[in-house]
C-alpha cells in the first residue's frame, strides 16, 4: 500500500510503498478515507536529529494524526465495532488504566511516556496511508453519516480548540469578549465553537487580510491585524477592559506577548499553538488573577461532542483536498501559509 513517510531527518516526506498491516489481538485495521495535515507534523519534522531521537520518534514515520476511515478487519477479541463501520480515530492514545484514562482524558495519560505509547502519526504509524492500525477499539468514535473529508480535521483541529475553550466557558457569558489569535486550521474552528457555545463577542487576530476574511466568514465579530498595535486595538474594542478569555493558536513569542497584554482581570489566557514562544510572568506583567493555561488535545468524550456539533451544523472546517500522491505538496503549502483552513489527504 502507499504511505506518506518521514524517512530522513531534515528531508521532506515522501510517498512510499509499504506492506499492508494486519491487526493483532485487540487491534482494528481501518481503510483510511481521509487524513488531516497539521502544523504539529511540521514541528516534528523541524527537530534536529538529536531532539528527534531524544523525543522517541522512529524512522521511517508514517505521518497523520488526524484520521477517519472504514473498519476493514478486526483483530482477535475485538468487540463493539464491526467491519464496515465509519469511524473517526481518537489520536492521543493512553494506557487506558490510569485515573486520567478512566475519565476518557487519554491526552493526559500519566503512563504513556514511560510505556512508550505514542499517538498515530506522532510516533505510531499514522493515517496518511491507505490503511492504518488502531491499537484499541476505544480509540474509535462513530463517524456516522458525516462526510469524512470535510470532518476528519475535527479529530484535532476541532477537538483541541473545543477542549481549550470548554474550560473557559464560565467566563464567557453575555457581554464578554474572547480573543482568538491565529485564524488558520485550529483558529477558524475555535471561532465557530465560541459562537456556538458562549455569549462572548469574538475578536480575531491574524497577520493577513486573507486570514481575517476567513475569520469573518466563520463568525468573528471583530478582526484585527496581528502586529505591534494589536493589543491597543483590542483594548479599544473592549472599552479598555480587555478580553475575558484569550486563545493563542500560534504560540510564538509575539503572539503570547499580545495574549498576556489583552487579558482582563480574572481572564483565562490559553496557549494552544506550538510556535515555540515563551512569555515572562510576574506581578504587574499580567492582569490581576488572570490564569495562563497550556492544554493539550482533548478527551474522548469531547471528540464525541465536537462531532455532534458538526452534525448539528454548528461547526465546519474549510478544507483543501490533496491526493496521497500529492501529499508532499500539502506540506509545502502549509509551510508557505497558503492553506485556507485545513489541508486534507484523500487516499
Amino acid at each position: 500500500m502507499k504511505a506518506l513517510q518521514y524517512t530522513q531527518v531534515g528531508q521532506h516526506p515522501v510517498v512510499v510503498e509499504v506492506e499492508k498491516p494486519s491487526p493483532g489481538p485487540g487491534q482494528v485495521l481501518i481503510r483510511v478515507t481521509a487524513a488531516g495535515v497539521c502544523h504539529s507534523d511540521e514541528y516534528v519534522m523541524s527537530l534536529s536529529e538529536e531532539d528527534y531521537t531524544a523525543q522517541g520518534y522512529p524512522l521511517p514515520l508514517t505521518l497523520g494524526h488526524e484520521g477517519v476511515g472504514v473498519v476493514e478487519e478486526l483483530g482477535e477479541g475485538v468487540e463493539h465495532v464491526s467491519v464496515g463501520d465509519a469511524v473517526a480515530v481518537y489520536g492521543p492514545w493512553g494506557c487506558g488504566r490510569c485515573h486520567q484514562c478512566a475519565q476518557g482524558k487519554e491526552n493526559y495519560c500519566v503512563n504513556a511516556a514511560a510505556e512508550g505509547i505514542k499517538p498515530p502519526g506522532l510516533g505510531a504509524p499514522g493515517s496518511m496511508a491507505e490503511y492504518m492500525i488502531v491499537d484499541d477499539p476505544r480509540h474509535l468514535v462513530p463517524l456516522g453519516d458525516l462526510d469524512p473529508v470535510e470532518n476528519v480535521s475535527l479529530t484535532d483541529a476541532g477537538l483541541t480548540p473545543y477542549h481549550a475553550i470548554k474550560a473557559s466557558l464560565p467566563k464567557l457569558g453575555a457581554g464578554t469578549f474572547a480573543v482568538v489569535i491565529g485564524t488558520g486550521g485550529l483558529g477558524h474552528v475555535g471561532i465557530q465553537i465560541l459562537k456556538a457555545l458562549s455569549g462572548a463577542q469574538v475578536i480575531a487576530l491574524d497577520v493577513s487580510d486573507e486570514k481575517l476574511e476567513l475569520a469573518t466568514h466563520v463568525g468573528a465579530d471583530h478582526v484585527v491585524i496581528s502586529d505591534e498595535h494589536a493589543a491597543e486595538a483590542v483594548r479599544t474594542i473592549t472599552g479598555g477592559v480587555g478580553a475575558n478569555a484569550v486563545f493563542d493558536f500560534v504560540g510564538a513569542r509575539p503572539t503570547m506577548a499580545t495574549a498576556v497584554a489583552v487579558a482582563a482581570t480574572e481572564a483565562d489566557v490559553t496557549i494552544v499553538g506550538i510556535g515555540g514562544g515563551t512569555v515572562e510572568l510576574g506581578f504587574g506583567s499580567i492582569a490581576y488573577d488572570a490564569a495562563v493555561r497550556v492544554p493539550y488535545w482533548g478527551s474522548r468524550s469531547e471528540l464525541i461532542e465536537v462531532l455532534d456539533l458538526a452534525r448539528a451544523g454548528r461547526v465546519s472546517v474549510e478544507t483543501q483536498r490533496y491526493s496521497l500522491d500529492d501529499a508532499p505538496s500539502a506540506y509545502e503549502a502549509l509551510a508557505a501559509g497558503t492553506v485556507r483552513g485545513r489541508a486534507v489527504i484523500v487516499p
